[in-house]
């Protein structure tokens, strides 16, 4: 009898100790998400970096995210977002006879790279908050106007055009040039969410540290740099 119950003693605990190991070893696999959202865009108007509400474009990402656990409670999570930024402006009201509404929409192939902290708030859901740089490329977008003149409805738009910048070439611009875009941009990014079983519910910052126009000094002052709040769902694959 004492033998049999050393041996269901040992067997227990062999079983619960491969399940505790593979429930660890699942813990800590690499995942990615796949991830979509809204994003309140705007630039930056003053030298000390704030914005004018007023200009705010809505916008759209998506993408994919990786999560890398370095521990039970620590993640790396790098990215590639397809993004939109930019900012609008209004002059007057659209029920006046003189109107003009300014989009400005470039869009970009953003990478992040985010260190985040999760705590467990329930049995299968954790709370989560980041933060890392983002590097991202320009690959095209629209200048869009319309209004009105003395009553004349009048509507038009073109593409936004970027420079061919060389990032490795920190000293010089290539093919800067008037109403043309960096094509380069980099900031900070902040992030926060809940992460379930299936479903990952997330609020993030995009702060650029890049100015927009090509031929400008991004460390002169904090004007003409992106800002972008995002509101995203993702899926776990």
């Amino acid at each position: 009898m004492k033998m049999k119950a050393s041996l269901f003693v040992a067997a227990a605990t062999l079983t619960i100790s491969t399940s505790l190991y593979a429930q660890k070893k699942d813990a800590l696999e690499p995942t990615a998400q796949l991830r979509v959202g809204l994003n309140l865009a705007n630039i930056s108007t003053t030298d000390g970096g704030s914005v004018d509400k007023a200009n705010m474009l809505t916008s759209f990402n998506a993408g994919i995210i990786g999560d890398v656990p370095l521990s039970s409670s620590i993640s790396l999570q790098p990215g590639i977002i397809f993004t939109g930024k930019g900012s609008q402006a209004e002059s007057g009201s659209p029920s006046s006879i003189n109107y003009v509404k300014e989009t400005f929409n470039p869009y970009y192939i953003e990478v992040p790279v985010n260190l985040t902290l999760k705590a467990p708030i329930g049995k299968a859901t954790s709370f989560y908050i980041g933060a890392g740089p983002y590097a991202a490329m320009g690959i095209g977008g629209k200048n869009k106007i319309e209004g009105k003149t003395l009553g004349a409805s009048f509507k038009g738009e073109s593409d936004i055009d970027f420079s061919n910048d060389d990032p490795t070439t920190t000293n010089q611009e290539e093919d800067a040039g008037f109403g043309k875009l960096k094509r380069f941009d980099y900031g900070l990014n902040g992030t926060a969410g809940i992460e379930g079983k299936t479903i990952v519910l997330g609020l993030g910052y995009g702060y650029g540290l890049a100015k927009i126009a090509s031929g400008s000094n991004s460390n002169a002052d904090d004007k003409n740099k992106h800002r972008v709040l995002s509101f995203t769902i993702g899926i776990k694959l």
